[in-house]
């Protein structure tokens, strides 16, 4: 556990130090986000900070290859390294979008070239993890393998409208991962070193490091180059971890389930996923292409609601680490426990998305007498003022 929690100390260090020198970057060659109708920033910011980030991850790697515990990992042939270089495509993508504005399909070439080289050189689904039966071929695993990065890369991208946000879920969904990766090798291996919690780590190192300068109000934006960086890292650890892990090892030691791999990183994904889906339905319902942007995402939403900036960023966290950390238990705790947990968790998270809401509106001054007909809605119209000496209904 030491070895992972100095990478995460490593990669947060180095994003946190390098974000105010890339900040000063992005002012210098423009790669600044203006004021938009779908924005919620009242001045121009500095984006581009997924560059800080991949400085972090390269750090944070390269002291993970001196370590002896990690540096195993380092020597298997879907190794860290086409993990970077995977992740130095998506931000070199990212950064041109950032500065130039590239169209989608130029962007979309770039997600796919970053996914198959990393599938090519191994860090793809080798096999389904149920009964460990190869249902598939190689190459129907290796095109589910770029859809499983493209869909993590943009649902990443779609979420991240608020400051603080895309950088909080991913890093609740890493540390989720983190933890149930490493209790996984550890339970089932005597060489618990895997390139699935190494991963897993650095990305939740980067997001620490980034947020002090991403939270409201942000100083910088990560922009595309960060967001498709954190989708990238985040599809990378899940699909390690369904390919590394042994199914009939996971069963005997009753860990989780042999499907479980599968499950969680669903579940670390669920809240931008479904962020993602809702805008291209309602985006194609609407007569739009699903790429072009809106104002009406779930963070919009719990705005328009009534919520802060502030509590509206926190009320999308305390959905991550429910349905994250509540999918993780059922590796670790008796399935009772595990559904009473999620239960209670569940409830409280209702409790804080809708309680401040009903509370305010609960204690809201009541408008002044003839303001307003009584028994009226709350926040209403109120009627127009009766004429001098007029009978009052």
């Amino acid at each position: 556990m030491r070895a992972y929690l100095l990478v995460i100390v490593v990669a947060a260090a180095v994003t946190y130090l390098t974000t105010p020198l890339v900040r000063l970057l992005a002012q210098r060659v423009g790669a600044v986000t203006p004021i938009r109708d779908r924005d919620v920033h009242a001045v121009p910011v500095p984006r581009m900070g997924g560059v800080a980030m991949l400085l972090g991850v390269g750090a944070a790697l390269l002291v993970a290859s001196q370590i002896p515990f990690l540096g195993r990992v380092f020597e298997t042939r879907p190794g860290p390294l086409w993990v970077l270089v995977g992740a130095l495509i998506v931000c070199a993508v990212g950064v041109a979008d950032d500065v130039v504005q590239l169209d989608a399909v130029t962007k979309l070439a770039g997600q796919v070239l970053a996914a198959g080289v990393m599938g090519w050189q191994g860090v793809s689904l080798l096999q389904l993890p149920i009964g460990g039966v190869t249902l598939l071929s190689s190459q129907a695993l290796m095109a589910i393998t770029v859809l499983v990065v493209l869909v993590s890369v943009n649902a990443v991208n779609f979420v991240d409208g608020l400051d603080g946000l895309a950088a909080g879920i991913v890093g609740i969904g890493a540390t989720a991962f983190f933890v149930y990766s490493y209790a996984l090798q550890r339970g089932a291996s005597d060489d618990y070193a895997s390139l699935a919690t190494l991963v897993a780590a650095v990305t939740v190192g980067c997001c620490v490091g980034f947020l002090p300068h991403n939270a409201h109000p942000a100083r910088v934006f990560m922009g595309d180059s960060g967001s498709m960086l954190l989708g990238l890292l985040l599809a990378s650890s899940t699909i390690a971890a369904t390919s590394t892990v042994d199914p009939e090892v996971v069963s005997s030691e009753q860990i989780a389930p042999a499907f479980f791999p599968l499950l969680l990183p669903i579940a670390v994904l669920l809240v931008p996923f479904c962020d993602m889906l809702l805008a291209v339905v309602r985006r194609t319902r609407e007569g739009r292409a699903f790429w072009h942007p809106d104002k009406k995402h779930l963070h919009h939403r719990l705005l328009q609601m009534g919520h802060s900036h502030g509590v509206a960023v926190l009320v999308m966290y305390s959905w991550a680490a429910f349905l994250s950390f509540g999918a993780a238990s059922y590796a670790f705790l008796p399935l009772s426990q595990a559904l009473a947990v999620a239960v209670g968790a569940g409830l409280a998270v209702l409790a804080f998305t809708f309680g401040p809401l009903y509370w305010r509106r609960r204690h809201a001054p009541r408008p002044p007498a003839g303001g307003a007909p009584r028994g009226g809605p709350e926040g209403g119209s109120p009627r127009p003022a009766a004429p001098s000496g007029a009978a009052r209904p």
